[in-house]
């Protein structure tokens, strides 16, 4: 018996200096639970700039809520396949920056290829092929009139900032011209 417990504390003293010593990445992030045994935490994507959730934009009927549109395409993508994230070891708005793969499609770029997203080139200079790739979606968007493109919006960097539509009210309550 004391050999078991000896052999059992040994092994526990060994794990747990293994575990120290790990060379797994770290991510450090705000999370939240789901459940007991499973929790979540934000990414924001490499490169691309989805409408916010409250965000309006218009088109030929009026305005749309683009933004929750937006959230709603990319939580129909990442339910329907398999993700992998890679992260950039970058921060934004306090959050891990990274690629979100979905059945190895950049879900980046299918959120601009839909209109729902705009590429951020400048954030993408030491990745140049991703930028080409992000650019090209974003035209043949454009050429199609997808999304947002069959109207008009405002940037996504600029509607955080308080500029609007004049069909949705302004970020302090008082509704535009």
């Amino acid at each position: 018996m004391r050999l078991i417990l000896g052999l059992a504390l040994l092994l526990a003293g060994c794990e747990g200096a293994a575990s120290e010593a790990s060379d797994e990445p770290v991510i450090r992030a705000d999370g939240r639970a789901i459940d007991g045994d499973t929790v979540s935490f934000d990414v924001r994507l490499y490169g691309a700039d989805a409408f916010e959730k409250r965000q309006l934009c218009r088109n030929i009927d009026g305005c749309w809520p683009c933004g929750k549109a937006a959230q709603d395409y990319a939580a129909k993508l990442l339910k329907a396949g398999s993700s992998t994230i890679r992260l950039t070891g970058k921060q934004s708005y306090g959050r891990p920056i990274g690629t979100v793969e979905v059945d190895g499609e950049d879900l980046g770029e299918r959120m601009i290829a839909v209109g729902l997203a705009v590429p951020a080139t400048s954030y993408l200079k030491d990745d140049p092929a991703r930028a080409q790739r992000y650019v090209a979606a974003y035209d043949r968007a454009t050429a199609r009139r997808a999304g947002v493109h069959a109207g008009y919006f405002i940037d996504p960097a600029k509607w955080r900032r308080g500029e609007r539509l004049s069909c949705e009210g302004s970020p302090s309550g008082r509704r535009r011209r």
